[in-house]
């Protein structure tokens, strides 16, 4: 199975790191009525930050974030990766996309399945088409 690509969009945000933040916004997400693609949060500097990443078109986030009062950043491009899980698969994608002379700002890579992969990866705004070349789309 070929990987699948798509390019997508990601809003960083930043929340209280304490029990059921999270999940507040989480719930003004859902009914809003956005399906998100994937939600990463860590602590940073005594807070949490949040990544809300959601499909090209979808409805932004920012306006229901700060209904329940969390700022988020603009609109940014990520890509998502998916395919199938085999030794090397997340490696031959970077490969790809090192090749074509870009350097990869962070990579988020995880499965919900044994047989597949996922990775969010993102670029400097200003490398977004040459790496979209570089992953076929």
């Amino acid at each position: 199975m070929a990987e699948q690509v798509a390019q997508v969009d990601y809003y960083v945000g930043m929340l209280p790191h304490k029990a059921g933040e999270g999940v507040r916004v989480l719930n003004a997400i859902k009914d809003a009525g956005v399906n998100l693609i994937g939600f990463l949060g860590y602590p940073k500097a005594r807070k949490a930050e949040i990544i809300l990443v959601v499909g090209t078109g979808a409805p932004a986030l920012g306006p229901i974030a700060k209904k329940v009062g969390v700022a988020l950043g603009k609109k940014q491009k990520a890509f998502l990766v998916t395919g199938e899980n085999r030794p090397g698969a997340l490696a031959e994608v970077l490969g790809n996309i090192s090749a074509a002379g870009v350097n990869v700002e962070t990579v988020h890579a995880v499965s919900g399945c044994a047989e597949c992969f996922g990775a969010l990866i993102t670029v400097a705004p200003q490398a977004l088409k040459k790496t979209a070349k570089a992953l076929g789309i």
